[in-house]
């Protein structure tokens, strides 16, 4: 009889033998001579092109001149692409500065990781695209994690309920950096603002939407986009954890 397919974390690799995720893979084996580099001066390199350029400009390559290496030697630390954007993803996300332990208030714990993403989210516009396409699993995501999930102790959420809470804030906070970046630098510029103003000039006087034109109407000036963030998080956790709760 043929043996069963592994089916544990450490039985999925992909069709090279090499795990899909760096985490299963030892940075060092405890053999050999010392590395020339490190996971994190790999990372800090590739994050710093990404600041500059964008994610898109990040390759092994310029990651490799970038350290003084070789580009085929890289893989040796870095096997696949995706490998690096975890390593970028877990990198940055070492930058949350979280207390050692969360305040009991679970309300103003969940409203600090929220600043925290978007604070990163604004130095590192890049960050959204990875964690939306791929989340990291890193020892800096899983500390956030771990706070996170402390925070919300003592409330009436079970553990998925928390997993999902802990998805639905983030994907806001994503959602609201992808908002604010394109509003800065809109595809079109002035020309799309221009055109996008005269375009709801004439869907509200055409009298065909009321209930638009009524709350485009109470919009006064523009939003400041720090208040239209904490107003929205804090529908978002009355609706997490209730009103009475935090």
């Amino acid at each position: 009889m043929a043996s069963a397919k592994p089916t544990s974390a450490a039985g999925d690799r992909g069709s090279a033998g090499v795990p899909e995720l760096i985490w299963l893979r030892p940075e060092r084996t405890g053999r050999g001579p010392r590395p020339a580099h490190s996971r994190k001066a790999i990372a800090a390199a590739a994050v710093e092109i990404a600041d500059a350029e964008g994610i898109d400009a990040v390759a092994m390559r310029r990651v490799a001149a970038a350290l003084g290496a070789g580009t085929m030697s890289l893989y040796n630390y870095v096997p696949k692409k995706e490998h690096l954007f975890d390593l970028m993803l877990d990198e940055i996300v070492g930058e949350y500065r979280l207390p050692d332990t969360p305040s009991g208030d679970p309300r103003a714990d969940l409203r600090f990781v929220a600043h925290e993403q978007l604070a990163l989210s604004r130095r590192h516009p890049w960050m959204v695209e990875l964690l939306v396409k791929r989340p990291s699993l890193g020892p800096n995501s899983l500390r956030v994690t771990e706070f996170f999930l402390t925070a919300l102790v003592g409330t009436d959420l079970d553990g998925p309920a928390k997993m999902e809470a802990m998805s639905l804030l983030s994907g806001f906070v994503a959602q609201f950096a992808q908002w604010e970046h394109a509003n800065a630098a809109p595809a079109g510029g002035e020309t799309w603002h221009a055109d996008l103003l005269r375009y709801l000039s004439g869907v509200a006087a055409s009298g065909d939407y009321p209930q638009l034109t009524a709350a485009m109407a109470a919009g006064g000036e523009p939003p400041d986009s720090d208040a239209v963030f904490a107003r929205s998080l804090d529908r978002l956790l009355t609706a997490l954890l209730g009103p009475g709760q935090g």
